[in-house]
């Protein structure tokens, strides 16, 4: 059976619109690479989904490596900032959370992503602050817990020296690393600003 007039119209649009979406999203990805002088042409494909996605990167990490990934914590204090922080919409000497983990395989204990993170604990539900000083858990994971509905808004991205996180990926201290800032609302506040970074070695091959 062929399909119907009004079938075809709503599939036509259906793709139109995917294709419209396909195509914002490129043009977005290209402009939030080439701002900070990043040539999206020389990233693997992976490394330009890590660099702009807007999805829990844990999960994505676990699909493309085929392996469970847990969270290593580095450093978790409770700080007063030294600075106005606009991103958060912060003033000077306001309490956060600093934190500092690595994305880490389960199995192979081989580090993918280092990353760090200022929390706004104020900002954040009772139990939610508490499930995140306390568990070990990636921050995605216990959003999703907590159906804690966000939006993230990438605010930077770079490609510099990997220096003191060399030790981290088993790099020279001179290799390049790549990296995204991005910072979460949610109730239309600002609550978390994150800085994740991956080797630009890593991640190279293709789907």
């Amino acid at each position: 059976m062929g399909l119907t007039h009004s079938t075809k119209d709503t599939y036509k649009n259906t793709k139109i619109k995917k294709l419209i979406e396909l195509a914002i999203s490129g043009i977005q990805m290209h402009k939030i690479l080439t701002t900070k002088r990043i040539d999206p042409l020389k990233l693997s494909p992976f490394q330009r989904i890590l660099l702009t996605t807007d999805g829990t990167l844990t999960e994505i990490l676990e699909a493309y490596l085929l392996e469970k990934i847990q969270l290593v914590k580095l450093s978790e204090e409770l700080i007063r900032t030294t600075k106005n922080l606009p991103a958060l919409d912060l003033n000077i000497d306001t309490q956060v959370i600093e934190r500092k983990i690595l994305l880490q395989g389960k199995i192979s204990l081989n580090n993918f992503i280092y990353a760090e993170s200022i929390i706004v604990p104020e900002r954040l539900e009772p139990r939610l602050k508490l499930r995140l000083i306390e568990s070990q858990e990636p921050m995605g994971r216990l959003w999703l817990e907590h159906k804690l509905e966000t939006f993230k808004e990438i605010i930077d991205t770079a490609i510099e020296t990997a220096e003191d996180l060399a030790d981290f990926f088993n790099i020279a201290r001179e290799d390049k690393i790549l990296s995204r800032t991005y910072r979460v609302f949610s109730n239309k506040q600002p609550i978390i600003m994150i800085t994740e970074k991956f080797p630009e070695s890593y991640f190279l091959k293709k789907f």
